[in-house]
């Protein structure tokens, strides 16, 4: 073998930059996917910490005998209408709907992803989102222990949506409107 012929295994300056060049633009091909897929998993993050949340209020209400409650955290402060700012879990001790100085809180949620947005519709609108159980583990109105209270809340992201069903019975379940017809609720809010 001679010197020649061992100096021309590598690659050139030409090879790799066309190798880098084909890479870049599969990369900018694959980008709005993969921009698609993390808002996807964001929002199933988040609408199953939802999920938990309200199984938590629901379980805390049967063990202590008295009203829970899943209360946004932006309605909590005075703040907007969604649940974007997160939210808290608190025992409702003086039954006026809002954690106060006596309420023992339970669980809190921080901000969930940006651009995420929120709709409810429930057998009593309010104004302040929330999700409440009285003692028996039955969805019911903030303030009011025996008013039964069901319904949807509906998280957006990205395209995506998941809904939060509460029964009657005050049962909840997480699902998909892109795969079960029978997944019904809001439409999501207007962007802005």
């Amino acid at each position: 073998m001679t010197t020649r012929a061992r100096a021309a295994t590598g690659f050139t300056l030409v090879e790799l930059m066309l190798v880098l060049a084909v890479a870049a633009v599969v990369l900018a091909l694959a980008a709005p996917d993969l921009r698609d897929l993390v808002r996807r998993q964001q929002l199933k993050a988040a609408s199953a910490d939802l999920l938990a949340a309200v199984g938590l209020a629901r379980a805390q209400a049967l063990a202590r005998g008295q009203t829970v409650i899943v209360l946004a955290r932006d309605a909590a402060e005075g703040g907007g209408d969604g649940w974007a700012a997160g939210w808290r879990v608190f025992a409702d001790r003086d039954g006026d709907g809002r954690p106060g100085a006596g309420d023992p809180i339970i669980a809190e949620h921080g901000p969930l992803a940006a651009g995420t947005r929120s709709a409810s519709a429930f057998s009593t609108p309010a104004a302040t989102p929330y999700i409440a159980y009285n003692g028996a583990g039955r969805g019911c109105g903030r303030t009011h222990g025996a008013a039964a209270r069901w319904g949807t809340l509906s998280l957006f992201h990205g395209g995506a949506t998941r809904r939060i069903t509460i029964n009657m019975l005050g049962r909840a379940r997480l699902c998909d409107p892109a795969r079960d017809r029978s997944c019904t609720g809001p439409a999501a809010p207007p962007t802005g």
